[in-house]
């Protein structure tokens, strides 16, 4: 069993009139590794300016966490199979919709990846699928959640 840490931080600011809900829900993130990252609210659940553009937002970092684990899964497994990867990009996409009960979720996630590879030894596509089928299998995160999560080569 291993544990996870994150500390979440939010200060009320001054001149926000708190009780009418116009203050800044803008906070951070900091990690064991001792990263801080900005975070808000995504500008589509609280408008600006209660929220930040240029922060992190709870659905970004849903969707950057389930790519993040198939990537590394998907680029391990490879690396098994004696098939070198050069680059791994994912432009991956997350909805947040209704559920059938009315409450709102992430129902669906889509990873992208395009994968550049190395080597002398190329998978083919049954290959490549078998990789992707095998890491969205063991990736922690994906067992962990109800989303829908496909992936488009």
């Amino acid at each position: 069993m291993s544990t996870y840490t994150a500390t979440i931080r939010w200060t009320r600011k001054d001149e926000s009139d708190f009780l009418k809900g116009q203050y800044s829900r803008a906070h951070t993130w900091q990690f064991d590794g001792g990263v801080t990252v900005p975070a808000s609210p995504s500008p589509h659940v609280v408008p600006q300016p209660w929220s930040d553009l240029n922060a992190v937002d709870p659905e970004e970092a849903f969707v950057a966490s389930l790519s993040s684990c198939h990537m590394l899964f998907f680029i391990d497994l490879a690396r098994r199979a004696r098939f070198v990867i050069d680059s791994y990009v994912d432009n991956a996409e997350g909805v947040l919709d209704k559920r059938p009960d009315g409450r709102m979720a992430m129902t669906r996630v889509t990873l992208r990846p395009q994968v550049q590879w190395g080597g002398e030894s190329q998978p083919d596509a049954a290959a490549i699928a078998d990789l992707h089928h095998r890491a969205h299998e063991a990736c922690f995160i994906a067992n962990s959640v109800t989303s829908e999560v496909t992936i488009e080569q």
